[in-house]
């Protein structure tokens, strides 16, 4: 590979790694919320998974059901980071797959340029 062609190279590279840290960080900034128990509960998260906010309805509260609370909770938090994590998955095999089409163009790559 020429000194031109490993500059490009390189300049792409940058770039993807640019591209994927603004993807990241949108990402980061979106929110997924799942329910239990009929909506009695609703957990909220992050795309960096973290827990953002957790609501549980009053009725619930008033019967004091410390269990049920927790067990709700609970499969709240988990519906919603998993809603989280298969987004997050799918987007980053997008940029994978975008990512992977890129590199078939630099120079000295198989199908890629000169």
């Amino acid at each position: 590979m020429d000194p031109n062609e490993m500059k490009e190279a390189f300049q792409r590279a940058q770039e993807m790694q640019s591209k994927l840290g603004e993807l990241q960080a949108e990402l980061a900034r979106r929110r997924y919320e799942a329910s239990a128990g009929g909506g009695m509960v609703t957990a909220a998260v992050s795309g960096a998974f973290r827990v953002l906010s957790i609501e549980v309805e009053p009725v619930l509260i008033e019967h004091k059901d410390r269990d049920m609370i927790q067990d709700l909770t609970a499969a709240a938090v988990n519906a919603a980071m998993t809603k989280a994590q298969e987004a997050v998955a799918a987007e980053m095999q997008r940029f994978q797959s975008g990512m992977l089409g890129g590199l078939a163009n630099l120079p000295g790559m198989p199908g890629g340029g000169s």
